[in-house]
């Protein structure tokens, strides 16, 4: 019922910048969470950052003060700007819409982008 479409990735030097975007479409409660997680081969997903449809945001302490999410509530639109991009956060990254309020409980998946820092 839910679509999320992802664009923004791609390669990017060390210390350049990159910003992500996720579009949601379909049957979508206003009250959600939209997030960002990414996952390295071999590696477990892990979330980067979240934002509730209050405009609260959570952050990975590996990522706070290089990337910011923000979301656009009427277009159902979540972003991730990331600065400052080090090899480590090479990664697939995933976008999340979560609806906690539905009955039950519904998670959304985009199909994930690739993020690769390298000179």
């Amino acid at each position: 019922q839910v679509q999320l479409v992802e664009s923004g990735g791609g390669l990017v030097q060390p210390g350049g910048s990159l910003r992500l975007s996720c579009a949601a479409s379909g049957s979508i409660f206003s009250i959600n969470v939209m997030g960002w997680y990414r996952q390295a081969p071999g590696k477990q997903r892990e979330l980067v950052a979240r934002v509730t449809s209050g405009g609260t945001t959570t952050y990975a302490d590996s990522v706070k003060g290089r990337f910011t999410i923000s979301r656009d509530n009427a277009r159902n639109t979540v972003y991730l700007q990331m600065n400052s991009l080090k090899a480590e956060d090479t990664a697939v990254y995933y976008c999340n819409l979560a609806q906690s309020i539905t009955v039950p409980p519904r998670d959304y998946w985009g199909k994930g982008t690739l993020v690769t820092v390298s000179s």
